[in-house]
């Protein structure tokens, strides 16, 4: 189900003002209600455990009631845990994620950003954070409430692998939901995020157009932090040709191609490459491909990955261990050496 027959543009349906406006909430709710709704459109405390003693409403969650019961899909889960937490709650993280169409598959466990001074009992199964900048990281044009895409990237990037990081920012890139420069105006006001650097340099290199970030991270964390030999850069393809490689090795003939794009390769893109490929392997010339997950997350099997290609190609020395402490590189003895 996609996520737009969800969510409203008009915003909280407010406080029902009889019982045929109740039902009109509760439809757009996936059924539910809150007891203040009910208390609001007419219905005594009396007349709500009527209705659950008899089935025709279900308790889901303290205060919140399902009017259609059998009806359990991920969708009423999340907006009855979102009800519970209150009108200033909002659908965070990998929740957020999913609603926005980041993820392919919902969490199982919702997650709500709440108040800093939330002071109730959080709902059953749910993830509650606090958060004194909720206001500011809510997107006003949804309901049920949920952060920014922007802010929902960052807050998954804090604990995210890279590959998911990088998958993340591919697909809300692709899908058009943001832009690296709307992401790198809302890091710009977190200044401790764990991941800032690393965002910067890569949403700073794929907005600009530069080329700098990801080369500088190739060349010091996997060419030189692992003795591989040093590679051409922007290396010509052919006389009369306009094209460059980003590292070419030379003597083994072995290219390696950095790609920094994130969710805007687009089908053109990659027959554009896959071209050009065809063509240097029609000149001898084997290339290899790299993307940011590879060099900023997994330098050393990247530098394992193209020392093996260089060995194959006629490069008699081995690769070495770096000072990371989870180098994946095997030591080599001198003898081998």
């Amino acid at each position: 189900m996609e996520e737009s027959e969800w969510f409203r543009t008009l915003g909280p349906p407010g406080l029902p003002c009889g019982l045929d406006d109740l039902r009109r909430v509760a439809s757009d709710q996936c059924g539910l209600i809150t007891r203040q709704q009910c208390l609001a459109a007419g219905l005594s405390s009396k007349a709500i455990e009527v209705r659950l003693a008899s089935g025709r409403w279900r308790r889901i969650q303290h205060g919140v009631y399902q009017t259609a019961p059998g009806r359990e899909d991920w969708w009423s889960s999340a907006v009855a845990a979102h009800l519970a937490c209150g009108p200033d709650a909002a659908w965070s993280h990998q929740t957020a994620a999913f609603v926005w169409g980041l993820l392919p598959a919902p969490p199982r466990t919702p997650e709500l950003l709440v108040p800093r001074d939330f002071a109730a009992r959080p709902p059953r199964g749910t993830i509650v954070r606090r958060s004194r900048h909720l206001d500011d990281r809510v997107d006003q044009l949804w309901w049920p409430w949920v952060t920014t895409v922007e802010d929902t990237i960052l807050d998954i990037a804090e604990a995210a692998t890279v590959d998911h990081l990088f998958a993340l920012l591919g697909r809300a890139f692709q899908r058009q939901r943001t832009s690296e420069t709307v992401v790198l105006a809302r890091l710009a006001a977190r200044a401790r995020h764990p991941r800032r650097g690393l965002l910067m340099e890569v949403l700073g290199d794929v907005a600009g157009g530069a080329e700098s970030a990801m080369e500088l991270r190739y060349l010091r964390d996997v060419e030189r932090a692992h003795g591989l030999p040093r590679g051409q850069w922007q290396h010509a393809s052919a006389p009369g040709r306009p094209e460059r490689h980003d590292v070419a090795y030379v003597e083994q003939r072995v290219l390696v191609e950095l790609d920094g794009r994130l969710g805007h390769e687009g089908p053109a893109a990659r027959l554009h490459d896959g071209r050009r490929d065809r063509r240097s392997a029609r000149r001898g010339w084997l290339t290899m491909r790299a993307f940011w997950p590879d060099v900023a997350g997994t330098p050393c099997v990247l530098a394992e990955e193209v020392a093996t290609v260089l060995q194959t190609r006629g490069w008699r020395d081995s690769e070495r261990r770096c000072r990371r402490r989870a180098c994946t590189v095997p030591v080599v003895s001198s003898a081998r050496r």
